[in-house]
């Protein structure tokens, strides 16, 4: 998967384009940290109504993917909306603190414990913090998630990622940008928060969870004695306007196109534009 997938949206062929659009941006989920790791953040999560639409002009919209072990998500962009990349999680070897982000990572289970990394207002939420007490029983920190931040690492546990935020612009109730659940030592790992965190391990040479593509979710912390993060989940593009409105021309990338409850709604997860 390359970082990023770019689209163009364009409005002006229609006899009769909508004059806003409701739009929904979540950006890609961070990875989880590697040996003892701290959950990934989730990526940053907007969404609004009133999204001015001018007749003829396009507008870019980018998709971020998830990042891999250890590294940031990517950004998702409809138009001036850009929304931030989750935070990696922490990593046992260092840099023990989980990155700030979208959601920021958790903490990696070292001596003294990560920091979380800090949210985007707005977006986000923070990590929890790495917990090792006394240098023997490490457990990471779970990424921050849309609606929660993540939970701290605690005696003979990882921290539970962060739970998401819930949308319903395509019709159906859906949990977008929760945050991977921390590694640690032998006992029980973090879960993810819902809405596609992957959940952590605690196993020896464990690879956490991977979020769940296209909705953003932190990967989970990697077990002990090299154990990997677990991938973050992509983000995903959706907007939607009312049926009285034209439909669009034509379309390109395969977009999910319904129509449905009164509203036109297009949802992209890969390259692709629109014309009215």
């Amino acid at each position: 998967m390359t970082s990023s997938q770019m689209m163009m949206i364009s409005f002006g062929g229609a006899a009769n384009p909508p004059p806003t659009v409701e739009y929904l941006v979540v950006a890609g989920g961070g990875g989880g940290g590697s040996e003892r790791g701290g959950g990934g953040g989730a990526g940053g999560y907007r969404t609004a109504t009133g999204y001015a639409i001018t007749a003829g002009s396009a507008i870019t919209v980018t998709v971020g993917a998830g990042g891999s072990a250890s590294a940031n998500g990517s950004d998702s962009v409809f138009g001036t909306i850009t929304s931030t990349g989750g935070g990696r999680g922490g990593i046992g070897t260092s840099p023990y603190a989980g990155a700030s982000g979208g959601s920021g990572g958790g903490g990696a289970g070292n001596a003294g414990g990560g920091a979380g990394g800090a949210g985007t207002s707005g977006q986000g939420n923070s990590g929890g913090a790495g917990y090792d007490p006394d240098k023997a029983l490490p457990f990471g920190g779970g990424g921050g998630g849309a609606s929660a931040g993540g939970n701290s690492g605690s005696t003979n546990q990882g921290g539970n990622g962060g739970d998401g935020s819930s949308s319903s612009i395509t019709g159906t109730s859906v949990t977008y940008a929760g945050g991977g659940g921390g590694g640690g030592f032998t006992q029980t790992p973090g879960s993810g928060g819902s809405g596609g965190g992957g959940s952590g391990s605690t196993s020896a040479g464990g690879s956490g969870g991977s979020g769940t593509a296209n909705i953003g979710g932190g990967g989970g912390g990697g077990g002990y004695s090299g154990g990997s993060g677990g991938s973050g989940g992509s983000g995903v593009v959706i907007i939607r306007y009312a049926n009285t409105y034209d439909a669009a021309a034509s379309t390109t990338g395969s977009p999910t196109i319904s129509n449905t409850g009164g509203y036109r709604i297009y949802q992209w997860t890969s390259s692709g534009s629109i014309t009215f």
